[in-house]
């Protein structure tokens, strides 16, 4: 049977969030976390799948989906201020944080300073500090001269604002399969003026790339450390040949973590709930159901 899954609505700090909403709500929660420029939309072939074994929740990012749009910055320090007060609205203790892209940054960054708020992290094509621009590996689909272009001001502006390259162009070039009239217009809804894409232009302006901007940089170092220390349970995905992670990095990142298991999903580019949404989602719930499995037998031990 199809879980039924809910938009909703909540006040957060002077606007609305939005999310959608699956699975029984005496369930552990699953924290799903979208990137850049996309929104809970990109998990909605994989909610109905974890619903049996979770109360799923995925939000919207500020400034993304259904959201609302205050006049903030949108640098990585107010989504982190937004999904706090999401949380705290929802009244969410603990979760398993499945998240990609912009996502793993904000699910790393969560997990450093709540630790006892995890219940287990999965996470795809996880954004990390870059010591250098040399880390963009062209063979993987990001390249650096794009995000240079994105960086500059005045060059990011024309691009992203005026021409709406994210949208028209990295999101469909992140994937294998082409989106549909109908799923391109679902994307392309929230940001159909220029001001309305102001926090897709701020993100890749705040990558951590060569040590800027530094309290970004700053913030992902110091949870980065936080998750090779960390002992949860950790389930990472990687797509061939990947954007930001190729599937040796994946194997040897998660080698360098305590209880990582890796999935390799095959072909797959940066946006892989497009391409694996029941893989992942089949994967996710089975790794869930087994975690809960084994803290039960701990409970009645």
């Amino acid at each position: 049977m199809t879980e039924s899954v809910f938009l909703q609505h909540r006040d957060v700090l002077s606007t609305t969030m939005a999310f959608r909403e699956a699975g029984a709500g005496n369930a552990p929660v699953a924290l799903f976390l979208h990137g850049n420029p996309t929104s809970s939309y990109i998990w909605r072939n994989i909610l109905p799948l974890v619903a049996p074994v979770a109360h799923c929740i995925a939000p919207d990012l500020i400034g993304f989906g259904a959201s609302g749009k205050p006049d903030i910055a949108y640098r990585f320090r107010d989504q982190v201020r937004y999904l706090d007060a999401l949380i705290e609205t929802l009244g969410v203790s603990s979760a398993y944080l499945v998240a990609q892209d912009w996502g793993t940054a904000l699910a790393f960054h969560l997990a450093a300073r709540r630790p006892d708020f995890v219940r287990g992290l999965a996470f795809m094509e996880f954004i990390r500090p870059m010591s250098t621009w040399s880390d963009f590996d062209p063979d993987h689909g990001v390249r650096e001269e794009t995000f240079r272009k994105f960086r500059t001001e005045n060059v990011g502006e024309a691009m992203i604002l005026e021409g709406n390259a994210f949208i028209e162009r990295v999101l469909p070039n992140g994937m294998l399969r082409k989106l549909s009239e109908e799923e391109m217009a679902a994307y392309r809804a929230p940001f159909v003026t220029r001001d309305s894409r102001k926090p897709i232009l701020m993100l890749p302006r705040e990558l951590p790339i060569a040590g800027e901007p530094a309290d970004v940089d700053q913030a992902l170092t110091t949870a980065h450390a936080a998750l090779a220390a960390s002992t949860y349970p950790k389930l990472l995905f990687a797509g061939s040949p990947g954007a930001l992670v190729s599937p040796a990095f994946a194997a040897d990142f998660a080698a360098r973590l305590q209880h990582c298991a890796v999935i390799q999903l095959g072909a797959g580019a940066h946006y892989l709930q497009e391409d694996h949404p029941e893989a992942i989602g089949r994967s996710v719930a089975g790794w869930i159901a087994g975690i809960e499995a084994v803290n039960a037998q701990h409970l009645a031990a």
